[in-house]
């Protein structure tokens, strides 16, 4: 087994978490930004919502390719250079960005922008578990975490106001001053972490690279292509053998790119099953409060995100909070109290109506978002920790290609059953407001004769009215969908640790139960 490198000595290295804070804060909030701008892109360039897609598909491919490196290069190379390096790409991408002429030079630009934005937050995370010592990764991993549940919200409100009153151009200027200065601090006050000599495992990285992009882009595409369609099944079936043979290879590697064998330590691959199960349930949450909002409320963006500020500010004053009680208690009871009140708040999404309470909304968007500032984070802070030191960049890694995978697969998902569900309800309310229904003539002759409309206009206009009631409805039945998802990972949380096996508790230098490396 590898030595593990030495920690720093002294108190918390709060300086050093500020500057990796600052990367990971800026490139989750790019992802949401970047959402609002759609409307007006499509205007100024002259495109289709398949084309303007690619700006959105294009980040996310190329991230899903570079994630799996990450780790790799951050031992070989170091993590404080690759950290400057990778915020001088995504700086660099964001003023290519900025000044686009055509669609297809804003895609390119984006591709630029992921190559570093794919690599921030993993090689943070596993810079994080370098510089602080076990006893605080808890709490490190909550502070840094604020980034991860504040950002997607915060995104939103900020990228409306710019376009609205300022330029789209600004959603993308305004990463470079963050940048340079990230770059700055991070030159003048990280360390650099201690170098392992290895050799570049090709094969592998190009087999985790290629697996990934295939399933992003079927998990992006399937609901225009049709997920039965050839294109898709393609995608699908490619990005499954080509993870078959990454397996294969990564286990009869001696220097692996990513050790497939760290999931032998149950704790992690627990730790991981969990972060996907619930990240696909809570990120069909993310997807979902919006398009009611702003698809049936007729919210604007920036209106939406005002609603969603409380519980983002929950979330992340909570962070910090369950990464101390990480520290003392261990992942099980957070994971256990903060699911369950996930699960509970989930299922209560799911009487959403068109005259839902703003009072009663927020409310539980606040509570939902406690019991995912109190789990999520201890949660991934676990798998890591219950493994060798040396090896916290590769699974941080892994952790963040699980991340992605299930955050996409979830609204892939949610998207499909709202699909079918809005359809199913519609179908149902369409049986009682025909003319032939001897309940709903009285209503529809009162409605003509209220608004002086002509037969088929009083018809038109209960149509869409039941078909705004089926979206809604539809968006419930999501809610429900994702409470059964999340309720999944709650006896899952009993194989992660307890008290007595927070990390630093257990003998210096043991190697975590359930893994030899």
């Amino acid at each position: 087994m590898r030595p593990e490198p030495s920690l720093p000595a002294g108190g918390f290295p709060w300086r050093e978490l500020f500057i990796l804070v600052i990367g990971s804060f800026m490139a989750i909030l790019d992802g949401s930004i970047v959402n609002v701008a759609i409307p007006k892109l499509m205007a100024i360039f002259g495109v289709s919502t398949d084309e303007i897609q690619w700006v959105m598909t294009a980040y996310l491919l190329t991230s899903g390719v570079v994630i799996p490196v990450s780790g790799y290069l951050g031992d070989v190379f170091g993590y404080r250079r690759l950290y400057i390096l990778t915020l001088g790409f995504f700086t660099l991408g964001s003023l290519l960005c900025a000044l686009a002429w055509s669609n297809t030079s804003l895609v390119v630009a984006r591709v630029i922008q992921a190559v570093g934005g794919g690599m921030i937050i993993p090689v943070s995370m596993g810079m994080i578990f370098r510089i602080v010592p076990r006893e605080k990764t808890g709490m490190a991993m909550g502070l840094w975490g604020i980034s991860a549940m504040m950002a997607p919200t915060i995104g939103p409100t900020l990228g409306g106001y710019l376009v609205d009153n300022l330029s789209w151009h600004m959603i993308f200027l305004i990463n470079i001053p963050i940048g340079v200065v990230g770059m700055f601090l991070a030159a003048v006050f990280l360390k650099e972490t201690p170098l392992l000599r290895t050799r570049f495992d090709l094969i592998g990285s190009v087999l985790a690279g290629a697996g990934s992009f295939a399933l992003l882009l079927a998990l992006s595409e399937g609901q225009d292509k049709g997920w039965t369609s050839q294109y898709i099944v393609t995608l699908l079936l490619s990005a499954f053998f080509l993870f078959v043979l990454f397996v294969v290879w990564e286990l009869g590697e001696e220097e692996p790119m990513l050790d497939v064998r760290m999931l032998k330590n149950p704790v992690f691959a627990f730790s991981l099953l969990i972060t996907a199960v619930v990240t696909i349930g809570l990120f069909g949450g993310l997807f979902l409060i919006p398009v009611f909002l702003q698809g049936l409320l007729g919210y604007t963006a920036m209106q939406t995100g005002l609603l969603m500020m409380p519980a983002a500010l929950t979330s992340g004053l909570l962070m910090p909070v369950s990464g101390r009680l990480y520290d003392r208690l261990g992942a099980r009871p957070l994971a256990l109290v903060g699911l369950a009140v996930v699960v509970y708040t989930t299922w209560e999404l799911h009487r959403l109506d068109l005259d839902v309470s703003y009072g009663w909304l927020q409310m539980m968007l606040v509570l939902r978002s406690a019991g995912m500032g109190l789990a999520m984070m201890p949660v991934s802070t676990a798998g890591i920790d219950a493994l060798p030191r040396h090896l916290s960049g590769r699974a941080s890694s892994i952790n963040n290609l699980v991340r992605q995978v299930s955050a996409s697969l979830g609204i892939a998902f949610l998207t499909y059953v709202m699909t079918k569900r809005q359809a199913l309800h519609y179908a149902w309310y369409q049986e009682g407001f025909s003319w032939s229904s001897v309940v709903a003539l009285p209503a529809l002759e009162t409605i003509k004769q209220l608004l002086g409309l002509p037969t088929d206009t009083a018809m038109a206009v209960v149509s869409i009215a039941a078909q705004r009631q089926a979206v809604a409805v539809a968006i419930g039945d999501c809610f429900v969908v994702s409470a059964l998802m999340v309720a999944l990972a709650l006896p899952l949380t009993f194989f992660l640790g307890g008290k007595g096996d927070v990390p630093h508790r257990r003998e210096a230098g043991q190697v975590p139960a359930g893994f030899e490396g």
